[in-house]
């Protein structure tokens, strides 16, 4: 359960940076509400995974989601810049943290 808890909060990561994003410097209420509001839920899941797992690889794990979810949809819907070189970076992340997992950091 508790890494379900992390998923879900990298994923409210990723909804927090895009509308971070879309505030244009927070002068867009929704959009800086919606940035002050999957932030909470954010930290807060990651707060209750955190009682059963290990710090350093749920962060990793909540990290690299927000990471690659952010630059994915990044070049997916806001247009940045899609190259080889961000595509094979992206794959060293996940591999980071897979790795991580494999290495005993994960119950």
């Amino acid at each position: 359960m508790a890494w379900i808890l992390v998923i879900v909060a990298g994923l409210f990561e990723v909804a927090m940076a895009l509308c971070l994003k879309a505030s244009k410097g927070f002068t867009q209420p929704l959009q800086s509400a919606g940035f002050v509001v999957f932030a909470v839920v954010s930290f807060g899941l990651l707060t209750i995974a955190l009682k059963n797992l290990e710090v350093g690889t749920a962060y990793a794990v909540w990290v690299g989601i927000g990471a690659v979810g952010t630059a994915v949809l990044g070049m997916l819907l806001m247009g940045d810049e899609v190259s080889a070189a961000r595509i094979i970076a992206l794959a060293f992340i996940v591999a980071g943290v897979v790795g991580l997992n494999l290495a005993g950091g994960g119950h």
